[in-house]
């Protein structure tokens, strides 16, 4: 290679053109560049190079480059496929030969190479790539006259392919002159050849080698910690500068080492250690999880709120590792000083095993320990321990051999174990939902052998309904309605009014149900009520959809039983349970001198809530449990929100290197920061007659993609980030001051501004740049989310109600 310059592949005025005024000298380096200039020798036999000859103490970004180069001499003159060898690799390859031209088409995908890097477990949260490579030579008398070469990779997060970004790669080479060549020299092999022309000359293999790129001028994790620390504070937890911040210190805290965590870690305050626990696990490297183990004391049960983040920032992670896992066995092993910490522990515990099972790590001996330990917790139960936290991790591990254990439980007459495990069951993907799972169900709903609540068997009839219901299945639920309870018998109807409504896969059967007279008539379908279940769309566009879905049910007296708020996102391909917000009250008709239902009689006064968030099922939170503990908290009740979860998250976690045809590396690596504030109420007061029940979800969502080709002596890059907050509250009023009660939901959007940016750059070692950036804001308006039409009705009538109230003086 010789007069090597360095250009803008578009023309730039002086002002913006980094290379004006400079030299390849200037730029690479003497020693770079001479290495670069030094010849490299083939040993090329039939268009096939059998070998390859460098200098092996040239820089290995320099060596690529020449890999690059001798791959452009890889070709055959017939057509066909076959699998080849160059510098992406070995892949397969197809040639297309006509008249004086040849075009060779590499399948990207299928080179094999050494990489590193990670993705997300769920589609949804990864990353899209599309590759293409194709060389067209020229011939001329059985040489090239031309060969010109593009590559094309095009990544997109697939949840938002706005944070896009593209990378074309081009060689080119055009016959000049041809003209006699050196002496023959003979000799037995290659090597001994190559021996006499230079002894410094060895052989080298095609495949490109790993670059090793060291960060210059970065920030100490100290330096960078004090930068970003105020956005760490609990108030600003729910803020686009929370989650900057976040991305930002996972990217330095992957460069740190064990000591400069744990220094900043027994150096904070209370104040922001937890969001601090977040980053630091988030980080997912060893170092990181050996600073965690250090850090926290299980033992130690004053510390239950840093041990609990950390344990769900495992339970969060994109890519976990053996190493995670086995860090949980030893911990439950250990001694826990609290048992809740305990209980999550397990439940975690079961959330690393599917995803290590996703992927392919279910023959792991970490996870094989794991699952003995779930399913023996729920086939030899300790007395001492609470079967539904062993429910809670199954739901989370999804085993198969799971499920008739889930059945056993399911069928007990304990009415929130056979919840927890109806609940689990519905995790499962529909393939794993036999007919002996809705045999089951069907026995449970139509209370064939026992008595249950009604929270278990509107619980059974979903999962019968959302699994290819038969047809008699339908025609069976259909014809008890009527024969319920009020409320059971409105909440039954109001599911499959909108199972038609949202045009789920049961509607066809249940219209084909409700042509019978016996099924479809007025008596049946004019319950009246205040339960319901509802679903809607949040937004819809080209990439993903967001639906949200309210069930409500009530006990005979009109006092909520059960809340369940579910925000699902869908993609192409893929989906994630986002959240669930569940609210259960039982126990109590005693503060109204009501009569408890039907199998519910003996139920101890209880209310709480049940989160899942990112398809994790969490620990369950508790308001209250007894009627004294009930009365206490009633008299001290404020009204306000009792947090449920507070956390910072990576979503979002891509990296990965591309090997490009020139012999350049490209990296590419996307995150996602969510920062997440989840909060739950119940107010209950006897002196308005009213209860009041709220779900509050407030976030922060910061993606960031960042393209670059780093060369050592010339950085280019791409970087794309894409930017929101968000708030949806949930809010139910109950008036029990007339009977029937009314019964008011309202759920609220936010104003949501959305801001995208993107930034191009180009750098040279010497501080010379090049930047451009552009950005595009908007405020997506906020709304209240429709309901059924019901409750506009009631709604109106409580607040006209409290109006008329309001101006009287008594």
């Amino acid at each position: 290679m010789k007069d090597v310059q360095f250009e803008n592949v578009n023309e730039r005025p002086e002002g913006k053109n980094i290379f004006m005024g400079t030299t390849a000298t200037d730029i690479m380096g003497k020693d770079d560049l001479t290495a670069l200039q030094r010849p490299i020798f083939l040993h090329w036999n039939h268009g096939k190079v059998k070998g390859l000859f460098l200098y092996p103490e040239e820089a290995s970004i320099i060596k690529n480059i020449k890999r690059g180069l001798a791959s452009l001499f890889q070709v055959q003159l017939n057509s066909g496929s076959i699998n080849e060898e160059d510098v992406s690799g070995n892949c397969k390859v197809t040639y297309q030969a006509r008249q004086n031209q040849v075009t060779k088409m590499k399948a990207l995908d299928t080179c094999k190479i050494a990489k590193t890097g990670f993705t997300s477990h769920n589609k949804l949260l990864g990353v899209g790539t599309k590759a293409t490579s194709a060389t067209i030579y020229t011939m001329d008398d059985a040489f090239f006259k031309t060969v010109l070469a593009e590559e094309n990779h095009v990544l997109s997060l697939n949840a938002h392919q706005a944070v896009a970004g593209k990378i074309v790669s081009k060689q080119k080479l055009v016959l000049q002159s041809s003209e006699a060549g050196p002496k023959v020299i003979a000799g037995k092999q290659v090597g001994s050849i190559m021996k006499k022309l230079d002894p410094k000359y060895a052989v080298s293999s095609l495949p490109a080698e790993p670059v090793k790129t060291e960060c210059n001028n970065c920030p100490s994790l100290s330096e960078h910690w004090k930068e970003i620390r105020k956005n760490f504070q609990l108030e600003n937890l729910s803020t686009v500068d929370a989650g900057r911040s976040f991305l930002s210190f996972i990217e330095i805290l992957r460069r740190s080492s064990k000591e400069e965590m744990l220094q900043i870690l027994r150096s904070e305050s209370i104040g922001v250690l937890p969001q601090l626990v977040d980053a630091v696990t988030s980080a997912h490297t060893p170092a990181s999880l050996e600073a965690m183990l250090e850090y926290l004391d299980f033992k130690n049960s004053s510390d239950y709120l840093l041990q609990e983040r950390f344990l769900y920032a495992i339970a969060f992670s994109t890519h976990p590792n053996e190493m995670m896992l086995r860090a949980l066995l030893d911990t439950y092993r250990g001694k826990i000083g609290n048992s809740e910490m305990r209980d999550t522990v397990v439940i975690v515990m079961g959330a690393l095993i599917r995803k290590l099972c996703l992927g392919g790590g279910c023959k792991l001996p970490a996870v094989k320990e794991a699952k003995e330990i779930v399913l023996e917790g729920l086939q030899k139960p300790d007395s001492g321990f609470d079967v539904k936290v062993y429910l809670m991790a199954l739901k989370n591990a999804r085993l198969p051999e799971g499920i008739p254990i889930l059945l056993k439980y399911a069928e007990s007459s304990d009415g929130p174990v056979s919840s927890a495990a109806i609940s689990a069951l519905q995790k499962y993907d529909i393939s794993f939902i036999t007919d002996e799972v809705k045999k089951a169900m069907n026995r449970i709903y139509h209370q064939n052998r026992n008595i249950h609540e009604k929270t278990v068997r509107t619980a059974a009839a979903k999962i019968i309904l959302n699994s290819n219901p038969s047809y008699m299945e339908v025609k069976n639920l259909l014809l008890s309605i009527g024969e319920l309870s009020v409320e059971l018998n409105k909440y039954m109807l109001s599911l499959v009014q909108d199972i038609l409504h949202f045009e789920l896969p049961a509607s066809k059967v249940i219209r084909r149900a409700l042509k019978d007279i016996r099924v479809h008539n007025y008596d049946r379908f004019s319950k009246t009520g205040s339960s319901a279940a509802y679903s809607g769309y949040m937004t819809r566009n080209s990439d993903t959809s967001s639906t949200y879905s309210l069930d409500i049910l009530y006990s005979g007296s009109g006092i909520l039983r059960r809340s369940n708020m579910d925000i699902f996102i869908l993609g192409k391909n893929a989906e994630l349970h986002a959240s669930q917000v569940v609210i259960e009250a039982q126990g109590l008709e005693s503060l109204i001198a009501a009569t408890a239902d039907e199998g519910e009689e003996d139920l101890e006064s209880f209310a709480g809530v049940s989160p899942v968030l990112l398809d994790i099922q969490l620990r369950p939170i508790t308001f209250f449990k007894g009627y004294s503990d009930l009365m206490s908290k009633m008299f001290l009740a404020t009204g306000e929100p009792m947090y449920v979860v507070k956390a910072l998250v990576l979503l979002i976690d891509h990296s990965e290197v591309i090997q490009l045809q020139s012999g350049l590396k490209a990296s590419a690596e996307f995150q996602g920061g969510t920062s997440i504030d989840i909060s739950g109420g119940m107010d209950f007061s006897l002196w308005y007659r009213e209860s009041k029940t709220s779900v509050i979800n407030r976030g922060a969502m910061v993606v960031a993609g960042r393209i670059a080709v780093d060369s050592s002596f010339v950085k280019a890059g791409l970087d794309v980030s894409f930017e929101t907050v968000s708030e949806l509250t949930f809010l139910t009023t109950v008036k029990f001051s007339e009977y029937p009660f009314l019964v008011c939901m309202q759920m609220n959007k936010m104003p949501s501004p959305l801001r995208q940016y993107v930034t191009k750059y180009e750098r040279l070692p010497s501080g010379k740049a090049y930047t451009s950036r552009k950005g595009k804001t908007q405020l997506l308006a906020g709304e209240e989310l429709p309901l059924y039409q019901e409750n506009s009705n009631m709604c109106r009538k409580a607040f006209s109600e409290e109006s008329s109230s309001s101006e009287s003086w008594f």
